[in-house]
């Protein structure tokens, strides 16, 4: 038999692991008996952790909600998912960016070595909002420590990268062999990404980490280039918004005003980065920004509002252009008026 504090342990892991556990198959997988299994938990009530009984043919035990927090045991994996979710909310905008950090150090502190490492490589930078309409990219987590490992050790990376879906002529999943300089892991609208310069290109480049293959093993150490800008959230927000990044503004390339029939409370929350100015109980502004000034109309054009274009000029052409096109597809192919019309 285990070592009572070892045994305790491995009760407390099993409770957290599913909802409920019959007794009698808690004293099986622990190698005790059922008698020992209710003293065991009666050490740990002691401790704090609010575990309950439930009758039953096969009447067992229940790890419940308490009113204060007890001590929690991860796993390898849990472990580092919870640093990784820790730093990307240390940087969200939501108001709990020191209570995360303080998260941080704490879980860091009380991590074993092999762990801790792999956390310090794992820097990340958060940029933008998250895209909840866009489609879920799985990263295995494996490649997300290669890609943060190479940063921090500013290594050359070499690894394939699969071309999106259709952009090769004969194969939709076509692979290239690329090279590197990683700079910075960042995660945008719901995505990963690696910041890096291409050596091959002689340029910046921003990678979809769920398309990379890291090679093995890395190349050769680099002394870090200057980012455009200097800043990474500014030069990825720029890159996404139409721009070069080197400005370290990350501005929209295209940028209008309009009034809306709408209660500015309900259009701040789908205005994205907008600025939205109440004018009245059903009456608001918006100055938003977009990659092209269809791209701006057509967004705007979601809401639906009586819209009064303030400017620019572009805008109000961007709103003509789309108003025939629309007047186009809602016809049909010989000019004959649409039934949905």
């Amino acid at each position: 038999m285990p070592k009572t504090s070892a045994r305790l342990l491995s009760l407390l892991s099993m409770l957290q692991a599913r909802r409920d556990w019959p007794g009698a198959l808690l004293a099986e997988r622990l190698d005790i008996s059922p008698r020992t299994v209710r003293r065991d938990v009666d050490r740990l009530r002691e401790l704090g952790y609010p575990i309950v009984a439930f009758k039953g043919p096969e009447g067992g035990y229940r790890l419940d909600a308490g009113t204060e927090l007890p001590p929690l045991l991860f796993d390898d994996d849990q472990a580092v998912a919870l640093a990784v979710a820790l730093q990307i909310a240390t940087t969200t905008g939501a108001g709990i960016e020191e209570a995360a950090a303080r998260a941080l150090t704490t879980v860091r502190q009380v991590m074993p070595s092999r762990l801790r490492r792999r956390i310090d490589m794992l820097q990340i930078t958060a940029v933008g909002r998250s895209a909840t309409n866009r489609p879920e990219s799985q990263v295995d987590s494996g490649v997300l420590m290669a890609l943060g490992a190479a940063v921090h050790a500013r290594e050359v990376l070499r690894f394939d990268y699969a071309s999106p879906p259709g952009a090769g002529d004969d194969d939709p999943a076509m692979t290239a062999p690329r090279r590197a300089e990683p700079h910075h892991l960042v995660t945008w609208g719901g995505r990963w990404y690696l910041v890096a310069w291409d050596l091959d290109r002689e340029d910046w480049r921003t990678f979809r980490a769920d398309r990379i293959t890291p090679r093995v093993p890395t190349g050769p150490r680099f002394t870090p280039r200057e980012l455009p800008g200097g800043d990474v959230a500014a030069f990825v927000a720029g890159r996404f918004r139409g721009s070069d990044g080197s400005g370290g503004s990350g501005e929209w390339p295209c940028r209008g005003e309009v009034i809306l029939g709408l209660p500015a409370a309900e259009v701040s929350r789908y205005s994205r980065d907008g600025v939205v100015e109440e004018l009245g109980p059903d009456r608001c502004r918006l100055v938003l920004g977009s990659w092209s000034w269809a791209g701006l109309a057509a967004d705007i054009g979601r809401f639906d509002a009586d819209i009064e274009v303030v400017g620019p000029a572009e805008l109000r052409d961007a709103f003509g252009q789309l108003a025939r096109r629309y007047a186009n597809a809602a016809t049909g192919p010989l000019g004959e008026k649409s039934q949905y019309v």
